[in-house]
């Protein structure tokens, strides 16, 4: 299914002129259990696609809040097969909810590009964002996401020029993700107006939906992001929400919901005075 399933939300999503919410999460963090019973959590709180992070010792384009994730998952031993294997057990109970996974290139290369592509697509994932992988080194790797119907998904930064966003849209799959601003996750505040104005040069190159994130923190910045963006993408905040309840996963799952459904409400509520401005 994978790569339909992603066009399939954006579909429904663009159809009623709403936003997507997109929670990520790391796998393994604080364990495989607990992050299967929170993934769920997420969906029955209002995501509309999840990120799955891939744990990798040098996460570079993340903040301490993900990269101590990193480390909590790491130390309990997950790899990129206990990534796929959770994955495969959230789809026994979900088969509509896309699931990305972001990483760094180091374990799919040791995995094996044509492996893990064909891995992915068999535990149910639809698409994949690897984070220091430009589209112009990624060849071996986009052909075996291709050859499984898997998204290809790319970031496009504040720098980015506009000749530069083209290329990075055609080469893309699924939707491009926007950082909304300079630095690692979890960083600064979002200047609205600044991400308007690059959404709309990355829209003119590109009719893929655009998801932004990197800096929004809570319901009022995921509701400034909605007026711009097709989805918006929370991850930071919800992983320090997993991390204050570490040691009890009722109460990770219950201050998760409650963070998600403050999001989605926040985004409904931008979404409702649109259609009626």
């Amino acid at each position: 299914m994978s790569v339909a399933r992603i066009d399939r939300m954006f579909a429904r999503r663009r159809a009623a002129g709403t936003t997507a919410l997109v929670p990520y999460l790391m796998a393994g963090d604080p364990d495989v259990e607990s992050t299967q019973r929170l993934l769920h959590a997420a969906v029955d709180a209002g995501a509309d696609l999840i990120e799955l992070g891939m744990p990798f010792a040098d996460p570079m384009a993340d903040g301490p809040v993900i990269q101590l994730a990193c480390e909590r998952a790491l130390a309990a031993g997950i790899q990129v097969a206990d990534v796929l294997g959770l994955v495969r057990n959230f789809r026994q109970q979900d088969a509509d909810t896309p699931l990305i996974l972001m990483g760094y290139l180091n374990p799919i290369e040791q995995f094996g590009y044509a492996r893990f592509a064909a891995a992915a697509a068999e535990a149910g994932v639809d698409g994949l964002l690897v984070v220091d992988v430009p589209p112009e080194e990624g060849g071996e790797l986009h052909a075996a996401l291709q050859a499984q119907q898997l998204a290809t998904i790319y970031l496009v930064a504040p720098t980015t020029s506009p000749t530069r966003m083209g290329q990075i849209a055609q080469a893309a799959s699924g939707f491009v993700y926007y950082v909304s601003l300079k630095g690692v996750t979890g960083a600064a505040s979002i200047d609205t107006a600044a991400v308007a104005e690059r959404v709309g040069q990355l829209r003119a190159q590109s009719a893929l939906p655009v998801a932004v994130g990197f800096g929004v923190r809570d319901a009022q910045s995921a509701a400034e992001v909605a007026r711009v963006a097709d989805a918006v993408v929370v991850g930071s905040a919800l992983v320090a929400t997993v991390a204050e309840h570490a040691d009890d996963v009722q109460a990770a799952e219950a201050a998760l919901r409650a963070r998600i459904d403050a999001l989605r409400a926040a985004i409904d509520r931008c979404d409702a005075d649109k259609e009626f401005a």
